[in-house]
């Protein structure tokens, strides 16, 4: 419906829009479990070739921008922990990974492990995952002036069966490698970092075919949809939107260090915006890819908040948990 009547991202907010209806309205809806996992290795693998030699020389000089992002984490830790506790009522521990703009995936994980609440995490950030990928588009188009017609890949017919088959070596190998040892958001780093060494290498020359991409966004679309099964009234009012509230912090505290690093001169705005804005990996790859960005550096900075998160969270939200008088 959404590619029938010309709207924008079909393959992403088509099926979004369709299983969040759905799921508002009380239908059982469950997500393609393993499916979509492996859909996201495309995301890693599409990164992965985009670090050519002449993009890795750049590296270095992301390190003005980069060093923002341990800044940018610790604000949003300092007012999400209190706005959580004050406005939703949560307890320490449910506050802190709520506030926490890492994987959706993670957060639930690691939050419900330190004795969260996994409900209470999944609706906050679906609900943050769904505004970024919704409003994000439009600031993109609007405020930028960017296209969102950038072609997101070549045609699976116009690339050679052989670079095809490494990126499906890579993707499976990287994924399933990087599961084997433990690495967080195993099925796009394990990917991109195997992509990555065989474009260096010169083995890879492109991004996955277009329709790989074009997949990928639909597993993600349907993903974010699913998380809304079983909402209430009352987890609208609560939790939901405290959600849409903290997004208002978010979204004040992502256009200020986005435009510091514009001022600054460390990267175009575009760019800046991108790297910030506080989405998941997976739908920033999509974004990027889609605009035409520089894709090495939004992701730099994505990868560098996320670290910084995952090897956070643990110890801060057992520090809060003595701090409630829990164990």
């Amino acid at each position: 419906m959404f590619w029938s009547f010309g709207l924008p991202l079909p393959f992403l907010f088509g099926p979004m829009s369709a299983c969040l209806l759905l799921a508002l309205s009380g239908q059982k809806l469950r997500g393609f479990g393993q499916v979509s996992v492996a859909a996201r290795t495309i995301l890693g693998v599409a990164v992965g070739t985009s670090m050519t030699p002449e993009v890795v020389a750049t590296l270095p000089q992301m390190a003005g921008s980069l060093a923002l992002v341990p800044i940018y984490v610790g604000l949003i830790a300092l007012i999400g922990v209190p706005f959580f506790r004050k406005v939703g009522g949560f307890d320490p521990v449910t506050s802190y990974y709520a506030a926490m703009p890492g994987g959706l995936q993670d957060m639930i994980i690691f939050g419900q492990e330190a004795g969260g609440d996994p409900r209470v995490l999944s609706l906050i950030h679906a609900t943050r995952v769904l505004v970024i990928v919704t409003l994000a588009p439009l600031i993109l188009t609007g405020l930028y002036g960017a296209s969102l017609s950038h072609p997101i890949g070549q045609p699976a017919a116009d690339l050679p069966l052989g670079e095809m088959g490494l990126m499906v070596v890579a993707a499976l190998v990287g994924w399933k490698g990087a599961e084997k040892i433990g690495l967080f958001g195993a099925s796009i780093l394990g990917p991109m970092i195997v992509s990555a060494a065989m474009t260096m290498g010169g083995l890879l020359h492109s991004r996955p075919p277009a329709e790989a991409i074009l997949a990928a966004q639909f597993f993600i679309g349907t993903g974010i949809g699913v998380h809304y099964v079983g909402v209430t009234l009352r987890e609208l009012r609560q939790i939901v939107a405290a959600g849409l509230a903290f997004m208002l912090v978010l979204a004040v505290l992502a256009a200020a260090f986005a435009e510091a690093v514009t001022l600054l001169g460390l990267a175009p705005p575009m760019e800046a915006f991108l790297a910030f804005a506080p989405g998941g990996q997976a739908e920033m790859t999509i974004l990027s890819i889609i605009v035409g960005a520089d894709l090495g550096f939004v992701i730099a900075h994505h990868l560098t908040r996320i670290v910084l998160v995952i090897i956070g969270a643990p110890i801060i939200a057992r520090w809060l948990a003595r701090d409630a008088g829990g164990p």
